[in-house]
């Protein structure tokens, strides 16, 4: 299966490129910087690792990109990318959920060898908010047990650890997808350790690594996806947006720096004293 894949929904910009080869699949990689700049060097990174593996776009089985949540930017630029590669090769769009690309990092990071897990993938949304979704895997199948969504740091305990009487039921599974038993490997991955470190309230023992979404997690994550005929139409491939918001208003930055400076200002102030209706009395009799 030959295949190109990248996500820009950070501020690295990963690409990746597979070719099958009779002692198994190749790749090539380019890592970069991502956010704004990933639109002026993304499509010029995809076609040089496609020469590189003696590939057209012709020969491409699909077209993969990390779909979000994420960037606003990055999303629109992978997304745009993607469709107009895969439109003028003509060949299906894989769009992959970033989180689960960062979930599958981990994995082949960390614990390559384990045959089942579960992670739960944390990226910083900013504006003091986590992107947020667990999946499990069995051999070479993801099932996701919570869906892409956005909390607040001190959610992210609460959140996590409902998934873990969760499980897919054999009336919710996909094709290709494997009834899991407990899993054998869990952890949170992601880049909100740094940021927001004990507002997490990781439980104790539980394994944390940092992970960004790479497009090599996406090449490894494809194949199942794709036999399970989740490739769509170039026109047909979407970002996944979890915050519709993208930015605070110039009003709301306002009162919200003057909410601080009034909390910062109470917790400043001395304490009240509260002898002055014993002085007016005094005083008036």
């Amino acid at each position: 299966m030959h295949l190109l894949a990248f996500d820009t929904s950070t501020d690295a910009l990963s690409v990746a490129v597979q070719r099958s080869t009779p002692a198994g699949p190749r790749y090539w990689q380019h890592q970069g910087a991502g956010g704004a700049a990933a639109s002026g060097s993304l499509i010029a990174a995809a076609m040089d690792l496609l020469r590189q593996a003696d590939l057209r776009l012709q020969d491409l089985d699909a077209i993969c990109f990390g779909s979000g949540p994420g960037s606003f930017t990055g999303l629109r630029t992978a997304c745009s990318v993607a469709q107009g590669l895969a439109y003028g090769a003509g060949v299906p769009v894989l769009p992959v959920s970033s989180l689960l690309a960062l979930a599958q990092s981990a994995r082949a990071a960390h614990a390559p060898q384990a045959a089942q897990g579960r992670v739960s993938a944390l990226l910083d949304a900013r504006m003091d908010e986590v992107y947020a979704a667990t999946y499990a895997f069995a051999i070479d199948v993801w099932t996701p047990l919570q869906a892409p969504c956005l909390l607040a740091p001190e959610q992210v305990a609460d959140w996590a650890q409902s998934a873990a009487s969760s499980s897919p039921g054999k009336g919710d599974m996909q094709p290709g997808q494997v009834m899991m038993a407990a899993p054998a490997w869990r952890a949170w991955a992601g880049n909100v350790f740094a940021n927001y470190g004990e507002r997490l309230s990781a439980p104790e023992g539980l394994f944390c690594c940092e992970a960004l979404p790479q497009a090599l997690a996406l090449l490894q994550v494809a194949p199942a996806l794709i036999a399970a005929g989740a490739c769509v139409a170039p026109d047909q491939a979407l970002p996944l947006y979890v915050r519709d918001k993208v930015a605070k208003t110039t009003g709301e930055r306002a009162l919200e720096k003057a909410h601080k400076a009034g909390l910062a200002s109470n917790e400043a102030a001395p304490a009240p004293v509260h002898a002055t209706a014993t002085h007016a009395q005094t005083a008036g009799t």
